[in-house]
């Protein structure tokens, strides 16, 4: 009945409309009133569950991601990709999936990244004769690799929810292969879509102009220098890593580039303070809404239903993914993270699955459901910049399922292509 309390009091909150934040908040007091456990225990539990030192990584990464991707960054990237892969059939959309690779690696964010490269190239493709829905389905499933590629807030989150037991330098080495092969299998589907639809190729970019293209977007590549570079070499904690990658993000923006004025920067730091303040709000809640679970054992009884149901860890993994594909469809990652990390932990333990493996299982897993509805936030920025209905997109969009599902899978059922890396370059 505990437990039924808590769960039902959420789910009754999130169907009336209330954000998942303070619905996981109210169901975490409401839990406790019934339980008659002191209301200053939530507070407490939540208090805490903001005041960690690895949590700063979070505004640190929005805030340098928004500086780049507001001050031009975006544009320079998809100049950049175009000296690659624009003189290919299907170029624009190659360059739009190789844009996202490279952005991802700045803003961390699937919806950051659907909205600075999408407003740019969902428009340059329709006007070059795309379809407009081909157009926004694959500025939207590009978007999925910055929530592999680091710096991926969802990671920090990940690792929060685990108790800090998951390193979260391991988790960013450990998602760049699943991120890379994510581009790969997309830009494959676009080739083939592209040969036999014709669609139009680009043109070749002299070397001289691609030489100036490059140049004048290597001052933005050294932020992924600088997080990356300082985390392998242990001069940074991912946290101080995303310090100086925002006074470099700054700086490249006032002062290099010059394409941002002082006098919006108050408005710019405004929005990324309100984001990081529901960021927060919801990782506070979420650790007292994950106390009342531990005290209601719910996470040992998930461990127990599991094991009973599951007679090795590829029958679980299969299990979970369809279960958290089901569930990612009704809410944001972020949240799913914060309230199934605790309850799936011990389950994969049981079974000896490595938790930087599982984290970027789920991370991608739930990922796809910020493509699908009837949530999916990149799913309605995509249809908003690319003035299509989300009806229209969630039937064309099936083609694209195909790669996501196959990595999912081929994550899953190999740990090396997660594993490998980060043991490579970091140790156990």
């Amino acid at each position: 009945m505990d437990a039924l309390v808590l769960i039902g009091t959420f789910v009754v909150l999130c169907l009336v409309g209330m954000p998942v934040a303070y619905a996981l908040g109210l169901a975490a007091v409401a839990a406790a009133l019934w339980m008659d456990i002191p209301l200053e225990a939530i507070a407490l539990k939540t208090s805490d569950g903001m005041d960690d030192f690895p949590l700063l990584a979070i505004p640190f990464f929005i805030l340098a991601g928004a500086i780049m991707g507001e001050g031009g960054m975006a544009e320079r990237i998809i100049n950049l990709a175009k000296v690659f892969v624009g003189f290919i059939r299907g170029g624009l959309a190659l360059v739009n999936l190789l844009a996202s690779t490279m952005f991802g690696a700045i803003s961390g964010s699937s919806v950051a990244d659907t909205a600075s490269i999408g407003s740019v190239m969902i428009p340059q493709m329709i006007k070059a004769g795309y379809p407009r829905l081909f157009a926004v389905n694959v500025t939207i499933s590009g978007s999925l690799q910055p929530l592999l590629i680091p710096p991926s807030h969802n990671m920090v989150i990940y690792s929060l929810a685990a108790g800090g037991t998951v390193s979260i330098a391991h988790l960013f080495v450990g998602g760049i292969i699943p991120g890379l092969l994510l581009g790969l299998s997309l830009m494959m589907l676009v080739l083939i879509y592209a040969y036999r639809n014709d669609l139009p190729k680009g043109e070749v970019v002299p070397l001289r102009e691609a030489l100036r293209i490059a140049l004048d977007a290597v001052w933005g590549a050294i932020t992924v220098v600088i997080i990356m570079g300082g985390i392998l070499s242990g001069i940074f904690t991912p946290t101080e890593s995303a310090a100086v990658a925002c006074v470099w993000a700054l700086f490249v923006t006032m002062f290099i580039y010059r394409s941002y004025k002082w006098s919006e920067l108050p408005l710019l730091i405004g929005r990324v303070v309100r984001t990081v303040g529901m960021v927060m709000i919801m990782i506070g809640f979420s650790v007292a809404f994950g106390y009342m679970m531990a005290l209601m054992r719910i996470p040992a009884h998930a461990a127990e239903f599991f094991t009973a149901i599951a007679s090795d860890k590829y029958t679980l993994l299969l299990y979970i993914n369809i279960l958290l594909l089901a569930l990612g469809t009704f809410m944001d990652l972020a949240p799913m993270l914060l309230i199934c990390t605790p309850v799936f932990l011990p389950v994969i333990q049981k079974f000896g699955i490595d938790p930087v493996h599982f984290g970027i299982i789920m991370i991608f897993n739930l990922g796809i459901g910020l493509l699908t509805p009837p949530v999916g936030p990149t799913l309605a920025v995509g249809c908003a910049i690319g003035k299509v209905t989300m009806e229209a997109v969630s039937r064309s969009i099936m083609l694209f399922y195909i790669p996501m599902l196959m990595v999912l899978m081929l994550i899953t059922y190999v740990p090396a292509l997660t594993l490998w890396l980060p043991r490579l370059l970091l140790g156990n």
